[in-house]
């Protein structure tokens, strides 16, 4: 077992079980910094997904103008969630396991435990099931969208991607868009060498993979004017980093958590394929794995100490400011923003919570409580409409 991985495993499962909730106050910045949209957040949602083993459901949240949650309702995804081994609070190990298609209203969610995809039609905080699609490989992890064309990442049995078109309210499985990763199927912990997400760079011409510990790498498909990936990636190594969740910056960039050294960091994606750090700031804390944007501010989740990291990037993000820590209950996980970019809703994967945040314009987070998700220990994905 590789000496980065081994580490990882225990320092989260020891700071799991001690974790207490943590605040720092940080500097303010003018309120001009600010680049996130301000507009109304009335009639929206959140959504949350249990990952039961015996029956995965999405919980829908309404959303009032104050940002606090109230549950509305919960639907069956017609699939079984899933568990890596060696996994305590993130059993799916990865980002994006529930998508949310703001421009057609759906909302993607993985059955990892059946190895299938869930598609539902969104309306306020009203969900219709439309479609249970096989998900092309083993324990479905992560789901990317642009325009017309969706992504699938299998975790298990080396990894794997599949592309599928929009058509309606459904998914159209593209069988010639299915790509093996050639990952170590037998390393172990599972939870640390699994891919972590698939996600498109902003203007939508290239795919990235994260491979966490099983090689360390930033995998890179081309894709084409019709949506389908190159035949293989073009990889760039990470020695150490345990590549694991990002969020697009700019047309082509990322920001991306790294678990390794426990820090975020900026990298430009060039069109060859290859990638090239630009900045790169340590966030001091635990498993720092998922990151969340909201306008110039970034959050990452640090699992292992049970907080947010907040960064402000400036520079088309060569210069990332550190913005203090917040405490989350334990198993700080996944994380989404509302489309004002006013609240921020943080999934803990131990006890099945959502920490609710006022987003202040200096990019402080003030806590606004708590909302449950129903027999949520080991739940995870979650987002906003």
């Amino acid at each position: 077992m590789p000496v980065v991985t081994r580490r990882l495993g225990v320092i989260i499962a020891t700071a799991l079980a001690t974790a207490a909730a943590l605040a720092t106050s940080a500097p303010s910045a003018p309120a001009a910094d600010r680049q996130a949209p301000r507009h109304g957040d009335a009639w929206h949602a959140v959504f949350a997904q249990t990952n039961n083993l015996l029956g995965n459901q999405i919980v829908a949240y309404h959303r009032d103008r104050q940002g606090r949650l109230s549950q509305a309702d919960t639907y069956d995804t017609g699939g079984l969630g899933g568990m890596l081994t060696g996994s305590v609070a993130d059993h799916l190990a990865s980002q994006g396991s529930l998508t949310y298609d703001r421009h057609r209203g759906l909302l993607y969610a993985v059955n990892a435990g059946s190895n299938t995809v869930s598609v539902f039609t969104v309306e306020g905080d009203h969900l219709d099931l439309r479609q249970v699609v096989d998900s092309g490989g083993q324990f479905p992890v992560s789901v990317a969208v642009h325009d017309d064309v969706v992504y699938v990442l299998n975790a298990l049995d080396g990894g794997s991607i599949q592309g599928y078109t929009i058509e309606g309210d459904h998914l159209h499985k593209r069988d010639r868009w299915h790509r093996s990763l050639g990952l170590d199927p037998n390393a172990t912990p599972q939870f640390t060498n699994t891919p972590g997400q698939v996600g498109f760079v902003r203007d939508g011409s290239q795919l990235v993979v994260t491979t966490k510990a099983n090689g360390n790498n930033l995998d890179v498909f081309a894709i084409d004017d019709s949506g389908a990936p190159s035949d293989t990636p073009v990889v760039t190594n990470l020695p150490g980093a345990v590549p694991f969740g990002f969020v697009p910056n700019g047309h082509r960039g990322i920001f991306l958590t790294e678990a390794g050294p426990n820090a975020l960091a900026t990298f430009d994606i060039h069109h060859d394929g290859t990638a090239q750090q630009k900045a790169f700031a340590a966030t001091g804390q635990s498993a720092t794995c998922w990151v969340v944007s909201i306008g110039d501010l970034l959050y990452t989740s640090n699992a292992g100490s049970a907080t947010i990291s907040g960064f402000r990037a400036a520079d088309r993000g060569r210069q990332l400011t550190a913005l203090g820590n917040t405490g989350t209950d334990p198993g700080t996980i996944d994380a989404t923003a509302s489309s004002s970019g006013r609240f921020l809703y943080v999934q803990t994967g131990v006890n099945g919570i959502i920490d609710e945040f006022t987003v202040n314009d200096d990019g402080t987070l003030t806590p606004l409580g708590t909302a449950a998700i129903p027999n949520g220990a080991g739940s995870e994905g979650i987002a906003a409409s």
